[in-house]
């Protein structure tokens, strides 16, 4: 007997998949009801009528690294190549809330992102970049109401008005205690900076994606596809329950929601999830929410290839791994997306990688023709299988994390937690046993390869950003920060919204690692419940 009729045919989640798919897997299927015309309900098909035909999607590249000076220089050769959107990836001191300067991060700062300390920082990384011209995502959660108010200072001075601001700030605190880990508060004084968040753009800068509702960190952590649909989507839901208690109207914030998705190995299984994604997405805001308006009931969906399937190994084969990705989430329907480059399991992307990731997007677009009509693979017997299957999974899902309570119950209890690391564990087994094959890692190996080329940061980084904050302390109205942040201090104890205390701060130069330590000294720091 082969190899191949020996092992057992599954998805990288480990979903059973039959040798061949027909008509009787799609009994009792309704294709009015559970697919539709595309920017229909309930929008399986896609979020709007046209799709690429209309718009290609919005070619991100997650960038950020060094000084603000550093990055500013990165984005504007980004753009000069072709991208359409830019992705600050921040250092991990910024994203903990702490200054260069503290002891805490020594040997971090800007490593795996770009270090920001203060609104010097933010006008630095946009010198030269109008804000009105370019749509921004910004991925930081727990300090994401300081970074965010940052950014709309920054606009201030370059006299950019917010109505016309365009961007996403992540903003989603839950999946942080979850899978990254890079929480700062409790789960509920953080939902609270959350759904200030949302209730200030609402009112004032319109245009603004207030949650980036996100997946990818979930998968990245080991989840299956069917964990990282149901997780993100009750993680929405949680969202949106609150943000209705802090007493705003559904259809005034959810279509300003946005998801983001990991597009992992599995080209079928992907593509299910995104369509799936939508039409969860769209029951749920009509049935349990009531929403009115189609935006509200919109998926819309940026993607990211996964990270966590690149290899060190033999790093050139993550090039066609990024492609196909990149191509399943395309086919899916995705909104915007990025690429990874070949190197990132090495250091941050060089140049030359990152133009290869972005020109794989444009080849996509401009070269295979799949954007010429939309979903092409709807009707599929396999595709719309796999489509009800992650659905029907993660409804499931929904109702265990429900008699929890809700997801912060479930999260104070450990349950997506020991539910991603069980799997984890289980794709890990699998690898070693040969079960699953990884090209140049378990499977096709190789001997001595050349070296790659990475990027060096320069260990200065941490002593340059260290003297801007000294010249900073030293320059600024020290007496008009330390008003401000006793009227954030004051606030905070109340139940005003925080985003103006916080703008205040801001604008008056008050440091991230300031006014973090302020909102520490009233709402606490989360310490983790040990899981087994």
């Amino acid at each position: 007997m082969s190899q191949a009729k020996r092992r057992e045919f599954t998805t990288v989640s480990g979903h059973p998949v039959k040798e061949i798919y027909t008509a009787e897997e799609l009994r009792g299927f309704n294709p009015e009801l559970d697919l539709n015309f595309p920017g229909r309900f309930p929008f399986t098909r896609g979020v709007y009528p046209d799709m690429y035909r209309g718009r290609l999607w919005t070619m991100r590249q997650f960038a950020g690294f060094g000084t603000a000076e550093d990055t500013n220089r990165h984005f504007r050769y980004l753009l000069e190549e072709g991208q359409t959107g830019l992705s600050v990836a921040f250092d991990y001191p910024t994203l903990y809330g702490y200054d260069s300067d503290n002891p805490l991060s020594q040997g971090e700062v800007g490593r795996c992102g770009v270090a920001i300390d203060s609104l010097a920082d933010m006008e630095a990384l946009f010198e030269g970049i109008r804000l009105n011209r370019v749509s921004t995502s910004m991925t930081t959660n727990a300090p994401a109401s300081i970074i965010w108010a940052m950014y709309l200072a920054t606009a201030e001075k370059q006299r950019v008005a917010w109505k016309d601001l365009t961007g996403t700030i992540q903003n989603d605190i839950l999946k942080e205690y979850i899978a990254q880990k890079t929480y700062i508060y409790p789960p509920r004084p953080a939902m609270r900076l959350v759904t200030d968040i949302v209730s200030f753009a609402t009112r004032f800068v319109p245009r603004w994606n207030t949650i980036s509702i996100s997946g990818y960190h979930i998968r990245e952590a080991g989840s299956t596809a069917a964990q990282e649909l149901a997780f993100t989507l009750r993680d929405g839901i949680e969202y949106v329950e609150y943000c209705r208690r802090a007493g705003l109207e559904v259809d005034d914030f959810a279509p300003r929601f946005s998801f983001f998705f990991d597009i992992h190995n599995d080209f079928f299984e992907e593509i299910a999830k995104l369509r799936a994604a939508r039409r969860i997405w769209a029951r749920v805001m009509q049935q349990r929410f009531n929403a009115r308006d189609p935006r509200s009931q919109r998926c819309r969906i940026h993607s990211q290839t996964a990270g966590v399937s690149l290899t060190a190994q033999q790093p050139y084969n993550n090039v066609v791994r990024v492609a196909l990705q990149a191509l399943a989430a395309v086919l899916g329907g995705t909104q915007s997306l990025h690429t990874n480059s070949l190197d990132e399991t090495l250091s941050l992307p060089t140049q030359d990688s990152v133009r290869l990731a972005l020109r794989t997007q444009q080849i996509i677009a401009h070269e295979t023709g799949v954007a010429n009509t939309v979903d092409p693979l709807g009707g599929s017997y396999m595709v719309e299988a796999l489509t009800n299957e992650l659905e029907q999974a993660c409804l499931d899902y929904f109702s265990r994390i429900d008699s929890f309570g809700g997801m912060i119950e479930a999260i104070e209890q450990g349950f997506p937690q020991r539910e991603i690391q069980n799997a984890s564990y289980e794709f890990a087994k699998l690898m070693e046993r040969g079960e699953k094959l990884i090209v140049g890692v378990n499977a096709f190996t190789s001997g001595d390869e050349a070296p790659v080329e990475i990027l060096e940061i320069d260990d200065s980084i941490c002593e340059r950003q260290c003297g801007k904050l000294e010249k900073l302390r030293a320059s600024r109205d020290n007496r008009r920060v330390e008003e401000n942040l006793s009227k954030l201090d004051k606030a905070a104890r109340g139940r005003d919204n925080l985003m103006p205390f916080i703008l205040d701060c801001v604008r008056s130069y008050a440091t991230l690692g300031e006014i973090c330590d302020t909102l520490r000294a009233v709402f606490s720091e989360y310490q983790e419940p040990v899981s087994f």
